[in-house]
């Protein structure tokens, strides 16, 4: 599931102007536009956003906006504890702040307190009823709680105020998924893909076909997610993985060699590896693959079964 974030870029165009130049845009002003970009990295939004701060120049729900935007900057960097103190500012600086809210809420369910993020993303939607990001958060946090009906009507009225937001699809495909519901997850993920294609949507699209026994399906969609993030080891295991079902042991060995150079501390890669390679004949190859996913997860019982049988000793 993804917990979305808000920035308040459109709220904080041009029509506001800077209170130390009479006159002047928003639009003036590099570390207001960096603070406030769509397209800025975590950390040159903190360190535009903390010029505004401490600026000194802004008030009210400007500086309201600067806390919020910072606080979301730190969230992303993972430095949890800054971002809930600068997200605590926003809300005091200005209370009906929704998107502080929503941010505060995505704040405290990475750190577990869902009870807290519920009631968060509660004040985000009375503050403004029809807030797509703040029903997609909660919806994650009932998920996260084991409510999946919850989860549900949440993420579909995310859909419902924002039809475009691709993210609340793969969350609602995700608990289709969990529901056993195939169908309803598969057209989720296919239509989080044509807006916005992603690796995570391939992976749990090829996840559903996995389990509906569509091979190939499952197979193209992981193949698509190694094509776009080669670097990222999850596509190339996954079709690996569909490709040693289907018998084709030499392909598999391939993807799993490009999933253990970008992910060499998976043991399930090293087995299914050395799996392969015993089918192939290459029982010193495949000694080594298990004995190295023995050493990353000693309870492994079908590496410790394949050794047994291969006569070796760890």
């Amino acid at each position: 599931m993804r917990l979305l974030a808000c920035l308040t870029a459109a709220l904080l165009g041009a029509a506001f102007t800077l209170a130390h130049a009479p006159g002047a845009s928003a639009a003036d002003d590099p570390s207001w536009q960096a603070c406030v970009s769509l397209s800025a990295t975590p950390g040159d939004r903190v360190a535009a956003c903390n010029t505004v701060i401490e600026g000194r120049t802004e008030t009210g729900k400007r500086l309201a906006a600067a806390y919020c935007n910072r606080g979301y900057g730190l969230t992303e960097k993972r430095e949890l504890d800054a971002a809930l103190a600068d997200l605590n500012e926003a809300i005091k600086l200005d209370p009906a702040y929704a998107c502080a809210y929503t941010n505060r809420g995505r704040v405290y369910a990475f750190k577990r307190d869902l009870d807290r993020a519920i009631a968060d993303y509660d004040e985000a939607i009375r503050i403004d009823p029809s807030f797509a990001l703040a029903y997609n958060n909660r919806g994650d946090a009932w998920l996260n709680k084991g409510d999946l009906d919850r989860a549900l009507a949440d993420l579909s009225l995310a859909i419902k105020y924002n039809p475009k937001l691709a993210g609340a699809y793969g969350n609602r495909g995700f608990v289709y998924y969990r529901k056993r519901d195939a169908a309803h997850a598969i057209a989720d993920f296919t239509t989080e893909i044509k807006l916005e294609p992603n690796v995570l949507a391939y992976i749990n699209r090829g996840n559903v076909y996995r389990d509906t026994e569509q091979l190939d399906r499952a197979a193209a969609d992981y193949g698509e997610a190694a094509r776009i993030a080669p670097t990222d080891a999850r596509g190339w295991r996954n079709r690996g993985m569909i490709r040693l079902f289907k018998g084709d042991n030499k392909g598999g060995i391939a993807d799993y060699d490009k999933a253990l150079q970008y992910d060499p501390n998976d043991a399930y890669s090293w087995n299914n590896r050395g799996q392969a390679k015993l089918r192939l004949g290459d029982k010193k190859g495949a000694a080594a693959d298990l004995s190295k996913a023995l050493e990353l997860r000693p309870d492994l019982n079908t590496a410790q079964e394949a050794l047994a049988r291969l006569g070796a000793t760890r």
